[in-house]
């Protein structure tokens, strides 16, 4: 199988149950986005998807390519090409941006490949370019000091550079000026592709007018309650979330 399927999932936080038998097919070549007011479980979803230790699974399965995603650890979820860009990026003192690349490329090679520095600085240098990133940065300790702008782009240049099967963005535009939400949509579209695919989590519609969505699903009290395309996320932006709920009730 190609794709990222959630199966029935239900997770809880502290006892209390946030996903709710929430199933959700991502296939490889397509970008999906969900939406939901607050306190629904988007972020849930995400933590739970690379496999926080704060938030238990109860039930359901993730599929990732055929293989369960909750049988894994989570630094073997990331080998295998799960890729998650968090709403608050921490920081990581000392550890430098190109290091802390260079070690996560490396930690998915066998222990016999070599490793290829000069190439990987050109390619480096050229996805920095691309984002409109500093060189000197390769230097900088890992979101120290980071502005929120700097912070989602440096996400990019990560996914970027470990090109994973399937990425997870939770709220990527918190917190960032159109100029910059702009430069993350243009990274976010490059690495769009059929062997790629794209789960982006968000409160607002403006994003996905940079980055379109094959498909936009909105989540309520934990669950998928409503799909559509792009003009859903329109009707969202312009209605509220009342309106669905509405009709969640009335049995629509």
């Amino acid at each position: 199988m190609r794709s990222l399927e959630v199966e029935n999932l239900t997770v809880s936080v502290e006892g209390k149950t946030i996903l709710n038998n929430l199933s959700l097919n991502l296939p490889k070549g397509e970008v999906h986005a969900i939406m939901g007011p607050n306190g629904s479980g988007k972020s849930t979803l995400a933590k739970a998807l690379a496999g926080h230790e704060h938030y238990t699974v109860s039930s359901g399965a993730v599929l990732m390519d055929g293989e369960n995603l909750l049988d894994l650890e989570v630094d073997q979820r990331a080998r295998a090409g799960l890729f998650m860009a968090f709403q608050y990026p921490v920081e990581i003192p000392g550890v430098s941006i190109a290091n802390f690349i260079r070690a996560a490329l490396k930690a998915r090679q066998g222990e016999e490949d070599s490793f290829d520095a000069l190439a990987y600085y050109r390619r480096l240098y050229a996805e920095m370019d691309r984002l409109g990133i500093d060189r000197k940065f390769t230097g900088r300790s890992v979101n120290e000091g980071f502005s929120g702008g700097e912070k989602k782009r440096c996400e990019i240049l990560q996914m970027a550079m470990l090109e994973p099967k399937y990425c997870v963005l939770d709220e990527t535009d918190s917190g960032l000026d159109i100029d910059a939400l702009k430069i993350v949509a243009a990274g976010v579209n490059h690495m769009r592709g059929e062997d790629r695919g794209i789960l982006v989590i968000t409160h607002y519609q403006r994003l996905l007018n940079h980055i379109v969505p094959d498909y936009v699903h909105v989540i309520v009290d934990g669950r998928i309650v409503k799909s559509g395309d792009k003009s859903l996320a329109v009707e969202v932006e312009e209605r509220g979330y009342d309106w669905i709920k509405e009709e969640m009730a009335a049995g629509v």
